[in-house]
């Protein structure tokens, strides 16, 4: 038996999830589920840190974002997208 664990998304999040599982059984010529494509980017993820050079402009890169807290992030996409606009963190 396999365990399985929920993860509650943000819906935009889980609709760009969707989307990247439909753009990756396009690619694969297969079938690719949601949980397929998280571990896929997951892998991607690190074979990109495991170069020492992209391990430390992307570590010096995610230091300098202003990074939102947690709980400010789902309240974030959970607001609507004004037509024709994309969304900023306001400062």
């Amino acid at each position: 038996m396999i365990n399985m664990k929920t993860v509650s998304l943000p819906e935009k999040i889980s609709d760009e999830l969707a989307k990247t599982a439909e753009e990756l059984t396009m690619m694969a010529k297969k079938p690719i589920s949601q949980s397929m494509a998280i571990n896929l980017l997951i892998e991607v993820y690190h074979a990109h840190l495991n170069n020492s050079c992209a391990l430390d402009a992307f570590s010096l890169q995610l230091k300098s974002l202003d990074i939102m807290a947690p709980e400010e992030f789902d309240k974030y996409w959970d607001v609507p997208l004004k037509e024709g606009k994309a969304k900023t963190k306001e400062k």
